[in-house]
């Protein structure tokens, strides 16, 4: 996230600073959570209060004495699709003591997941995502309920679950507190529109690899400079859509 993204932060609308900020997942396996968001720097945040999640069972909603959560897809085709009612049942109890909390469906139809999105959910309250399975949820819900698509990225999972972690944990690690120093998250990949420099430490030399001089010359201004022109490279390499996308 670049310096502009960051300066962008402070200006979102905080939480009040008395709640943790709200992670809650409509899903059809609420054992999943926390599951690895309760580990590293996330995990720690969690258990000083900084965030919390909560995961609601898509199934206590089911109809019916088998808590029945799908149907056929309407004009036929394989698979199941979720129920509007059901899902919109579910959506409404998550949403009933937050109701301007941002609510997402995690869809390989939707918009790509960027850190300018992860910086805005941050800024807020919270998030809710609805994690889908098998065909997908009905789009009756996804219009009455105003559900922002969003995608990880070009590929298919089984579940939504997977996703919502990562929406989370992309979250979380802004949040002040968790993580030490601001100036890490203004350095990464993204910065500014460019990938993430090379990192380096100890020891000097490995297999036969050395530390870049420049590195080592405490020279600061030139470690910059060098650091620039290494992020541009890997960017123009491996993620030219990124320089077209920013007119570079």
């Amino acid at each position: 996230m670049s310096t502009g993204d960051l300066d962008q932060l402070a200006h979102f609308p905080q939480s009040n600073g008395k709640q943790p900020w709200r992670a809650r997942v409509v899903t059809l396996y609420p054992e999943m959570f926390p599951g690895p968001l309760a580990v590293s720097v996330v995990g720690s945040a969690l258990e000083a209060g900084l965030w919390s999640i909560e995961a609601i069972d898509l199934r206590a909603y089911g109809t019916g004495r088998h808590r029945t959560v799908d149907d056929h897809p309407a004009g036929g085709g394989a698979g199941m699709v979720l129920r509007c009612d059901v899902v919109a049942e579910a959506i409404d109890a998550a949403r009933k003591d937050e109701p301007a909390l941002p609510i997402v469906y995690a869809s390989p139809r939707g918009e790509p997941l960027t850190q300018r999105l992860a910086a805005e959910w941050a800024a807020g309250a919270g998030l809710i995502v609805v994690a889908g399975r098998f065909e997908g949820v009905d789009q009756r819900v996804i219009e009455a309920r105003g559900l922002r698509e969003v995608s990880i990225g070009d590929y298919v999972l089984s579940g939504g679950e997977l996703a919502a972690f990562v929406m989370f944990d992309a979250c979380v690690r802004l949040l002040p507190g968790v993580i030490g120093s601001s100036a890490s998250l203004a350095e990464e990949s993204f910065c500014n529109g460019l990938l993430e420099y090379p990192q380096y430490t100890r020891p000097r030399e490995w297999e036969g690899r050395t530390l870049p001089d420049v590195l080592l010359s405490g020279d600061h201004k030139r470690i910059a400079e060098w650091r620039r022109a290494e992020s541009e490279r890997l960017t123009r390499e491996r993620r030219p859509d990124l320089l077209a996308r920013h007119g570079r």
